[in-house]
């Protein structure tokens, strides 16, 4: 399939549509099923998603760039190695999603609730997580460099294996949280608190 540029695709029914290699720029998708679809090698560029059904969903080495997703449903997608730099989600249910390597810096994240999520080995630099939903969730290895975390909710997760110094302790919830040996001293400095033995 060529690139498709600046299409409208309404209320279309593409489950398990394989996805791989198309192209897509600035492209409009609304009420459109793309549930149990694959995607390799894909690229969607400034495209617009409303009301899209990515319900179990797999994607690798797909790249959605400065992509807008609203009220969107993507119940056990899962992401391997992909790009979604720029991209805002609002109102999505994202919970249970796992993302596995890739880039999503610079995503809005804003409120979502990303519950028993699994975040391994992503870059997530300068990310809007602010008041995000992270309850029972998974973070190893993501690099969270400059993200915005205030208000989120970290109740129950794992964060063993995540560097964490973009973390403010009095800002977020942290409940049961799992952290590892050298992460507890991050957040005791943080707290400005001198250990001494």
């Amino acid at each position: 399939m060529d690139d498709v540029e600046d299409s409208d695709f309404r209320r279309e029914d593409w489950y398990a549509e394989d996805l791989s290699g198309r192209t897509y720029r600035r492209c409009r998708f609304s009420g459109v099923d793309l549930t149990e679809c694959s995607s390799r090698g894909a690229v969607f560029g400034d495209c617009t998603f409303v009301d899209v059904r990515l319900n179990a969903s797999t994607h690798v080495g797909t790249a959605f760039t400065g992509c807008t997703f609203a009220g969107c449903t993507l119940f056990d997608a899962t992401f391997d190695d992909c790009s979604l730099v720029g991209s805002t989600f609002t109102s999505c249910t994202l919970s249970p999603l796992t993302v596995t390597g890739g880039d999503w810096s610079f995503v809005s994240l804003v409120r979502a609730d990303l519950s028993r999520s699994r975040w391994t080995g992503v870059r997530l630099r300068e990310a809007d997580l602010g008041g995000a939903r992270l309850r029972h969730a998974a973070l190893s290895g993501v690099d969270l460099s400059g993200a915005r975390t205030e208000k989120a909710d970290l109740t129950d997760a794992d964060l063993r294996g995540t560097e964490l110094s973009f973390l403010d302790p009095g800002a977020v919830t942290l409940s049961r949280t799992r952290i590892d040996p050298a992460q507890a001293l991050t957040v005791v400095a943080a707290l400005g608190l001198i250990t001494q033995a």
